[in-house]
């Protein structure tokens, strides 16, 4: 088949992966939407380093198993690949979503006003806990449909791993440009962060529980756990 007169570009712009191609000094000479999105959480020079020192040998491609973590991009293998000396590029693989132990019955879920609900569980965590507080919320999240009360549970379960901690720096915002699929459905997604010096990591398995039985994908950390909730309407 001849393959010289087709125009692959949109293809790769459809792909949610990163796609970045540097110059040999480290220039952007092409990049993706994914990769766009994603250069709001790590720098160009830190991928480009990743680019150099994973590349083949010669000329062609290698593709590397390893694990990287970017807020709350999760890649678990690259590929590299120049042609030339002039050009290089460098593919991120997403880590794939763990699937829910359970389907999502969403005609059974209650729209919510999901600020009210966080402001809710962090007066009830501030009754036990003297810690120094900060909230930075997105006051224009639509109400969307979730579990309350799973998601209740979740939350004080996520809030006590911060008992001891000086300080804790909680966030929520629109992950722009990023979905899940629920029901054959594109929602959006949510993101609630907690930032603190560390936390206890004793119910880390129970918080993960919590989050797959409402398809929110968690991500846990020595200093902080985001949870990605999807924007069920």
């Amino acid at each position: 088949m001849n393959t010289e007169s087709i125009d692959f570009q949109a293809f790769i712009e459809w792909d949610n992966n990163p796609f970045i191609l540097f110059s040999a000094q480290g220039k952007i000479l092409y990049l993706n939407n994914a990769a766009e999105i994603l250069f709001g959480y790590v720098s160009k020079k830190e991928l480009y380093d990743i680019a150099l020192s994973y590349a083949p040998q010669s000329f062609g491609y290698k593709t590397t198993s390893l694990a990287l973590n970017y807020d709350s991009f999760i890649f678990h293998a690259i590929t590299i690949g120049y042609e030339n000396e002039e050009q290089i590029s460098l593919r991120l693989y997403n880590t794939p979503r763990i699937k829910p132990t359970r389907k999502i019955e969403t005609d059974k879920l209650i729209v919510t006003d999901i600020n009210i609900l966080l402001e809710a569980n962090i007066a009830l965590f501030r009754t036990k806990n003297t810690n120094p507080l900060q909230l930075l919320t997105d006051q224009d999240l639509p109400p969307f449909k979730l579990n309350q009360n799973n998601f209740s549970k979740l939350l004080r379960k996520t809030f006590d791993t911060f008992r001891a901690s000086d300080s804790i720096d909680i966030s929520l915002k629109l992950l722009v440009g990023q979905h899940v699929i629920i029901e054959n459905k594109k929602e959006a997604i949510v993101q609630l962060a907690i930032h603190a010096n560390g936390r206890y990591a004793d119910t880390d398995d129970v918080i993960r529980t919590l989050a797959s039985e409402s398809q929110i994908k968690c991500i846990l950390n020595e200093h902080a756990i985001k949870l990605e909730i999807p924007l069920i309407q």
